[in-house]
C-alpha cells in the first residue's frame, strides 16, 4: 500500500469490488470520490471518514451526467490522481435470445461508458501531467464462453481500447492498467441479467450455464476471488513505479487466460505458412 495519500475517483463504488476499493483506500488515509447509481449505502462511510469521502450519484450510461461529475470532482477536489472505472453488469444467455435493448445496455455500461469516462478525465489529467486510469475488465476480456457472448464482446472491446492508449498517453505521464478478475465473492451474480430461454437452448452448454446461474448464492459461494485482497492488489499495481498493463486477479482468472492465450498462440503459429503465401 502506498504511504502517501492520493485522491481516487471510483465508479460503481457502492458494492462489490468498487466498495472494497473505496473502504480500503479510506482505511489507509486516501481521499475517494465515490460514484454510484444510488449512494445511500455510502452514507455510513461518510459519517466515519468525513471530508475524505466525496460522493456523487452517477449512472455511467448518462454521458452528460458523467462528464459533469468528472469535471466537478476535479474542480472541488483540486486534483484526482487515480481513476478506477469499475461499473459493470453481466448478461448471459444464447446470442439469439438477447433482445436489442439488453445488448445495447451491456455495451453502453461495459464499453461505451469507460471510453467516455476516460475521455472526460483526459483534459484534467493532461493538465496535471500525471495520473493513472485503471479499467476493471475481466478474464472474460481474454476468453470466450458459450452463453456469455455479448458480455465477452464488450470486455474484449474494453481490452482493445485501453491497450491502444499506452503509447498515446505516455507523453502526458498518464498510465493505464487493465484489471482482469475471475469470479469474485460479491453481489455480481445476484445482479445478472439472464435472457428468456428459447427451447433450442434448454439443453447444451447454454442450458447448463443458465441452470447454474439460477442459483446465485451457490455461484457466489463457489467464487474464488476475495474483493478485499483484490482491492489491495489493484492499489499496489496502480501506485507502483511501473504499473502493469494487465493484472489478472484470482487463480481461476490466471488459469483461464493462460489456457486461452496458449491455445491462440498455437493456432496462430499453425497458420504461419498460409499467411506468407498471401504476400504480394
Amino acid at each position: 500500500m502506498t504511504p502517501d495519500p492520493r485522491t481516487w475517483l471510483i465508479t460503481g463504488a457502492s458494492a462489490g469490488l468498487g466498495r472494497a476499493l473505496t473502504e480500503t483506500l479510506l482505511d489507509h488515509g486516501h481521499r475517494v470520490a465515490a460514484t454510484a447509481r444510488d449512494t445511500t449505502s455510502l452514507a455510513p462511510l461518510k459519517d466515519i471518514y468525513g471530508q475524505h469521502l466525496w460522493t456523487a450519484e452517477l449512472d455511467v450510461t448518462n454521458t452528460v451526467r458523467l462528464r459533469t461529475v468528472v469535471d466537478t470532482a476535479f474542480q472541488e477536489l483540486t486534483r484526482v490522481d487515480h481513476i478506477v472505472s469499475n461499473a459493470a453488469f453481466g448478461l448471459y444467455g444464447a446470442a439469439e435470445e438477447f433482445d436489442d435493448q439488453s445488448i445495447r445496455a451491456v455495451f453502453d455500461t461495459n464499453l461505451v461508458a469507460p471510453i467516455h469516462l476516460l475521455r472526460a478525465a483526459l483534459p484534467h489529467l493532461r493538465r496535471q501531467r500525471s495520473g493513472h486510469f485503471t479499467q476493471i475488465s475481466s478474464a472474460a476480456g481474454q476468453t470466450g464462453m458459450a452463453g456469455a457472448s455479448v458480455y465477452h464482446a464488450a470486455k474484449w472491446g474494453v481490452e482493445g481500447f485501453f491497450e491502444s492508449l499506452h503509447d498515446e498517453l505516455a507523453p502526458f505521464h498518464i498510465g493505464i492498467t487493465l484489471v482482469e478478475p475471475g469470479t469474485i465473492k460479491s453481489t455480481f451474480f445476484n445482479r445478472l441479467r439472464v435472457s428468456e430461454p428459447l427451447d433450442a437452448y434448454q439443453s447444451g452448454p447454454v442450458g447448463e450455464l443458465r441452470r447454474y446461474l439460477a442459483q446465485p448464492d451457490t455461484v457466489t459461494a463457489n467464487s474464488v476471488g476475495d474483493p478485499k485482497k483484490m482491492a489491495r492488489a489493484i492499489i499496489e499495481a496502480a501506485t507502483a513505479a511501473t504499473s502493469p498493463r494487465r493484472l489478472p486477479l484470482g487463480s481461476d482468472a490466471f488459469t483461464a487466460i493462460d489456457e486461452a492465450l496458449t491455445g491462440r498462440i498455437t493456432e496462430h503459429r499453425a497458420q504461419h505458412a498460409t499467411a506468407q503465401t498471401t504476400d504480394h
